[in-house]
C-alpha cells in the first residue's frame, strides 16, 4: 500500500516563506519517489486537520516557533502520527540558544562567551566587549540578529523599537572572527563540511542564505584533517547531546585568521535545517552520494514517535 505522507510547511513563525519553499520541495521528491502527499499550510487548527487526514507519516518542513520547538512534536505525538526529525524536548532545547548552550558546554562542546539579557538592558550598555553579536533566544535564518562591531560606541538603539518581535530575553556571545562552517549529522552519522561564504563579502545573513547567489558554499571545507574531523566529532556529540534525532546541522565559527585565536565554536544545532534541493543538509547528501528523493525517503522511513 502507498504510504501516505502530510508534509507540514508554511506555519506562523518568521520563517513561513524559507518553510513554504522547504515543504515544497520535499513534496515534489516525495511525490516522485512514489508516496501519496497531502501538503498542509500549518495554521492553528492543524491538530483537527491531521486528526481528520490521519496520515501514515508527518513529514515535518516547518522552520522557526511552533515547528522547531517542540509544540508541533507535541501535537503529533497526541495523535499518534510518526513524524520525521527530533521529537518534543530535543527541538524545545536546541530552538532555545541560551539553554542549548548550557547543555552543550556540559558535554564538552566549545560555545562563544556569552550571557542571556533583557532587550533594553542590552540597549543601554554593552554588556560585552565589542564586538559581539546579539540574537534572539528562539528565532532561525538570522531574523533579529545585529552584528555590533569593534569600534561601536554605542549598544544597537534597534532595540527600543516598539516593533521588536523577536522577544524580551536575549543572547549576547562575543563575535569569533574566521569563517562559517557547517556540519549535517543524518542518522548517527556526521557528514561532510561546508565552509560559507556571503557573496558581498559581509555577513551570512537572510539575503545571504536564500536570495539567489547570496552565498558561496565551499565542499569539502578546505581545513586541516584534525580540524575537519574535529568539526564532525564535535557536530555529533551535539546533535547526541541535545537528543537530536532523523537530519540536524550544526553551524560552527573557526578563527583561522592571520594573528586569530584559532578558536572553534559552536554557534547553534538546527534541528529542522533548510530542505530546498540547493540548501546545505541536501548539498552535503548529495556529495556523499545521496540523491535528495533518497534523502526525504530515508527521513520518512525513519519516522516515529516518541523521538
Amino acid at each position: 500500500m502507498t504510504k501516505h505522507v502530510a508534509v507540514l510547511m508554511g506555519g506562523l513563525s518568521a520563517e513561513r516563506e524559507v518553510s513554504l519553499r522547504s515543504g515544497e520541495a520535499c513534496a515534489k521528491a516525495l511525490e516522485a519517489e512514489g508516496f501519496k502527499v497531502t501538503r498542509l499550510d500549518v495554521d492553528r487548527q492543524i491538530g483537527e486537520r491531521l486528526a481528520a487526514l490521519r496520515p501514515d507519516v508527518a513529514f515535518n518542513a516547518l522552520h522557526g516557533r511552533y515547528g522547531e520547538d517542540g509544540v508541533i512534536q507535541g501535537i503529533l505525538e497526541m495523535l499518534a502520527i510518526p513524524y520525521t526529525h527530533s521529537g518534543v524536548l530535543a527541538s524545545a532545547l536546541a530552538m532555545r540558544k541560551d539553554r542549548a548552550r548550557d547543555v552543550l558546554r556540559a558535554a564538552g562542546v566549545p560555545v562563544a562567551k556569552g550571557l542571556t539579557v533583557d532587550r533594553l538592558e542590552a540597549a543601554k550598555r554593552h554588556v560585552l566587549p565589542p564586538p559581539y553579536v546579539v540574537k534572539p533566544l528562539s528565532e532561525g535564518s538570522s531574523f533579529g540578529v545585529i552584528i555590533v562591531r569593534a569600534d561601536q560606541a554605542h549598544p544597537p538603539q534597534e532595540l527600543t523599537r516598539a516593533d521588536w518581535s523577536y522577544g524580551e530575553k536575549l543572547l549576547i556571545e562575543s563575535f569569533v572572527a574566521g569563517r562559517e562552517l557547517t556540519c549535517a549529522v543524518i542518522g548517527d552519522k556526521a557528514y561532510d563540511v561546508i565552509e560559507i561564504r556571503a557573496a558581498d563579502g559581509g555577513w551570512y545573513d537572510y539575503d545571504a542564505k536564500y536570495a539567489p547567489g547570496g552565498s558561496i558554499h565551499i565542499l569539502p571545507a578546505n581545513l586541516k584533517e584534525f580540524v575537519y574531523q574535529n568539526v564532525q566529532e564535535l557536530a555529533l556529540v551535539a546533535h547526541r547531546a541535545l537528543g537530536c534525532r532523523g537530519v540536524s546541522r550544526t553551524d560552527f565559527r573557526y578563527d583561522d585568521s592571520p594573528g586569530g585565536t584559532g578558536e572553534l565554536v559552536v554557534l547553534e544545532v538546527n534541528s529542522q535545517p533548510g530542505m530546498t534541493e540547493t540548501s546545505l543538509v541536501p548539498e552535503i547528501a548529495a556529495f556523499a552520494g545521496m540523491s535528495f528523493g533518497e534523502l526525504v525517503r530515508w527521513m520518512v522511513e525513519d519516522a516515529s514517535c516518541d523521538r
